[in-house]
C-alpha cells in the first residue's frame, strides 16, 4: 500500500477502509430485519434532526407563550420539561411527536409493535439529555434508541 491508498482509507474512513479489505457491512437495519428503503426503513439522520428541530420549536414556542412571557434561562429549562412530557405522552400512545410526523417518522420497538411505558419514558429521558442522541450505532439509531429497544423508522 502506497502513502496516497493509506492517507486515502484514512479520510474515508475506518468503514470505507473495512469495506475495501472486503467487510460486508449491510444496509442500515439489516441486523433489525427491516427494509434497506420505503414504509418500515431505518430514518436518515437528516430527517430525525428535523423532526427534533420542529419539536423543541414548539416546546420554546409553548413555553414562551404559556409560561414565561419572555427569553430567558427558564424559558429554556421549562422547555425541556414540555420536551419530556410531549415525548412520554405522544410517542407512548402514537408513537411519534409532532415532528416526526411532520417527517414521516414512528418510534416502534426494535422487535416490532408499541414500546412499553417505562421504556417510552427511559427513551424520552435521554432524548431530554441530549447526548444520547448524538452517538449512533452503524445502523444510525442514538444510543437513546438501543438503551429503550426501540428503532425510528418511516412511515
Amino acid at each position: 500500500m502506497d502513502n496516497r491508498q493509506a492517507l486515502g482509507s484514512w479520510l474515508s474512513g475506518p468503514r470505507a477502509a473495512a469495506e475495501e479489505a472486503g467487510v460486508d457491512f449491510g444496509y442500515r437495519g439489516q441486523q433489525l430485519g427491516l427494509p434497506e428503503e420505503g414504509p418500515g426503513s431505518i430514518a436518515r439522520p437528516g430527517r430525525r434532526l428535523g423532526a427534533l428541530t420542529v419539536d423543541w420549536a414548539l416546546c420554546m414556542l409553548i413555553s414562551y407563550g404559556l409560561i414565561t412571557h419572555r427569553y430567558t434561562q427558564a424559558t429554556g429549562n421549562w422547555a425541556v420539561l414540555i420536551l419530556f412530557v410531549m415525548s412520554v405522552l405522544m410517542v407512548g400512545t402514537v408513537g411519534f411527536t409532532p415532528g416526526k410526523r411532520l417527517f414521516g417518522l414512528r418510534v416502534v420497538s426494535a422487535r416490532g409493535g408499541r414500546l412499553g411505558v417505562l421504556r417510552v419514558i427511559l427513551r424520552s429521558a435521554l432524548v431530554c439529555l441530549a447526548i444520547p442522541a448524538l452517538i449512533w450505532d452503524r445502523d444510525g439509531r442514538g444510543l437513546h434508541d438501543r438503551f429503550s429497544g426501540a428503532v425510528q423508522v418511516r412511515i
